[in-house]
């Protein structure tokens, strides 16, 4: 499995339809406990709620967890810096951030970077770094390549789409 950028939504379901926090959370590759604990800390985050409390995300609310992630996660802000971020230079900058992550604008780069080319597939990756033991690979050190793997990829993704600039 090739470690890849945040999916796209891959219902069937019309772009501007409304996102139930288990679908977002899978686009964004983001556990839903993190998206309800941005909610606490970030006031613009404002899915709405059915009566038994179930949350649906707009699209623009995806957006804008898109932006907060790609914030904390790729440029490496805090809470507080994204928080910075909200106030002073608005919900739309921090918006634009989310769309952003989905496309460079150029579509030569966007091919490449979604060709499959990635340097290595997970377990290929796994098997170089961390070569089975006696008794198995440890799962807590295949899960922090990964991770590693993840957040190299995102910067790659934004050295690419800088590049386009």
């Amino acid at each position: 499995m090739a470690v890849t950028r945040p999916k796209q939504a891959q219902s069937h379901k019309s772009p501007q339809a409304f996102r139930t926090i288990s679908e977002v959370s899978e686009i964004l590759d983001v556990p839903a406990h993190v998206l309800r604990f941005w909610e606490s800390k970030f006031s613009q985050l404002r899915p709405m709620k059915s009566s038994g409390g179930r949350r649906y995300y707009r699209p623009e609310d995806v957006d804008l967890l898109r932006g907060i992630r790609e914030l904390l996660y790729v440029d490496g802000l805090t809470i507080k810096g994204v928080q910075k971020i909200f106030r002073e230079q608005g919900q739309k900058a921090v918006m634009r951030r989310g769309r952003e992550d989905q496309s460079t604008g150029n579509p030569a780069i966007e091919a490449e970077a979604d060709s499959g080319d990635d340097l290595w597939s997970d377990d290929d990756l796994v098997e170089e770094i961390a070569p089975p033991a006696q008794g198995g690979t440890d799962p807590a050190r295949i899960a922090m390549i990964r991770d590693a793997v993840r957040r190299l990829e995102a910067v790659r993704a934004r050295i690419l789409r800088d590049l386009s600039r």
